[in-house]
């Protein structure tokens, strides 16, 4: 998987600057995210490891993105054929998320709770990681009931645990010692 990203990372970070000169992101976003589940069809995946020429595969795959690609997400898709590098294009997508996200100055935020939050704690949350993230907050919440109480908040590196299961564990590992 490592490989598979330092192949990505250049095509990602050249697709990135150029959306961002040509101030769109957004649509760069949507033609990456197509173009990667059209590659990561079954019968197109074989096209892309059997010995279609470079100009033919492009040829083909570009006609059925159809429309979905511009002209330099075409160019774009030329590119990666020419070097063999389309099969990259799922691990291309994943990184120019990350550098959108970045650029957004946006983290995801996925935060597992013993209940339900109510939106009123979902935002109270929500507020106070984007001080304490300095980032914009995209909160994913999910229900965990083995938690027994209080969340676990997950943002990149960070883990901020406040669950009773996790002091309870704690707890015990004290008392064992």
């Amino acid at each position: 998987m490592s490989e598979l990203t330092t192949v990505a990372r250049p095509y990602a970070k050249a697709a990135f600057d150029y959306a961002v000169e040509n101030q769109a992101v957004d649509q760069w976003l949507d033609m990456l995210l197509f173009a990667a589940e059209v590659s990561k069809n079954d019968a197109v995946e074989s096209l892309v490891t059997g010995s279609l020429a470079a100009e033919a595969l492009s040829d083909v795959f570009i006609k059925i993105c159809g429309e979905q690609l511009n002209e330099q997400g075409q160019n774009f898709i030329k590119v990666l054929v020419e070097n063999k590098r389309l099969q990259a294009l799922p691990e291309i997508l994943n990184l120019f998320n990350d550098l959108k996200a970045e650029y957004d100055k946006e983290v995801d935020v996925d935060l597992t709770s013993a209940t339900d939050l109510s939106s009123a704690q979902q935002n109270e949350i929500s507020v106070s990681l984007e001080k304490r993230l300095s980032r914009k907050v995209k909160l994913n919440c999910n229900v965990d009931p083995e938690l027994v109480a209080g969340f676990v908040v997950k943002a990149g590196d960070t883990v901020i645990d406040g669950s009773v299961r996790s002091k309870l564990n704690r707890l015990a590992d004290a008392l064992q010692a």
